[in-house]
């Protein structure tokens, strides 16, 4: 499969013509839609969730389907049995990718913000979006999407998830609160990560294609 990183937390994977999105946020660009098959969301935060782009798209296109949480599921309810609540343990076919759905809940923010629902997806048994959590996928993945800058998280917490994963290579998401200077030294700390429990890191620059 091919795999396209979006802006932020997007991505696009495409096989045998089908095209794959996860997590079209505000910050994925404004096509970031254009020619999905399916689309994932893995909470209702606007940076995963750019409402009027799913929305548009999903009127545009009567083929296209939606899998997601409960609470975001319900903000497309207009659109019937396209739109599909998921939650842990589940699995299904989308687009002709095996999906498997992992955990429940965001990473807490603070304490005084409440924790909204959260699911990570697993593709075809390889390629692994937390989306803002830290959840292990059942089984061994080779592709780790991962978090690397966020209000819920520290370096430490990072290196020790991608881990804890173990896969064999890591690519950065959760990107686009970093500058120039926090990207390198993301990737500088991320160095760590590069043992025989976490696999390679590398931060793919959006619009950067590669095959997995």
């Amino acid at each position: 499969m091919r795999l396209t990183k979006l802006g932020h937390s997007c991505v696009r994977l495409e096989k045998d013509g089908a095209v794959l999105l996860i997590d079209p946020g505000i910050w994925s660009g404004k096509d970031s839609m254009a020619g999905a098959t399916a689309v994932l969301i893995t909470h209702e935060h606007a940076d995963h969730l750019d409402p009027a782009v799913v929305q548009a798209a999903l009127e545009a296109d009567p083929g296209l389907e939606l899998w997601t949480t409960g609470s975001v599921a319900g903000q497309f309810s207009g659109f019937g049995g396209r739109v599909h609540a998921v939650g842990d343990g589940d699995s299904f076919t989308a687009a002709g990718f095996d999906i498997g759905v992992h955990g429940k809940d965001h990473a807490p923010v603070h304490p005084d913000l409440p924790v909204v629902a959260n699911v990570g997806f697993t593709v075809d048994g390889t390629v692994f979006h937390p989306g803002d959590s830290f959840t292990i996928p059942g089984g061994r993945i080779s592709t780790l999407l991962l978090p690397v800058s966020a209000p819920w998280l520290k370096a430490s917490e990072m290196i020790d998830y991608a881990r804890a994963v173990a896969p064999q290579r890591c690519y950065a998401i959760h990107d686009e609160l970093l500058s120039a200077n926090g990207i390198g030294l993301v990737g500088n700390l991320a160095k760590l990560i590069a043992t025989p429990e976490g696999g390679s890191y590398e931060r793919l620059a959006p619009g950067t294609t590669v095959e997995i």
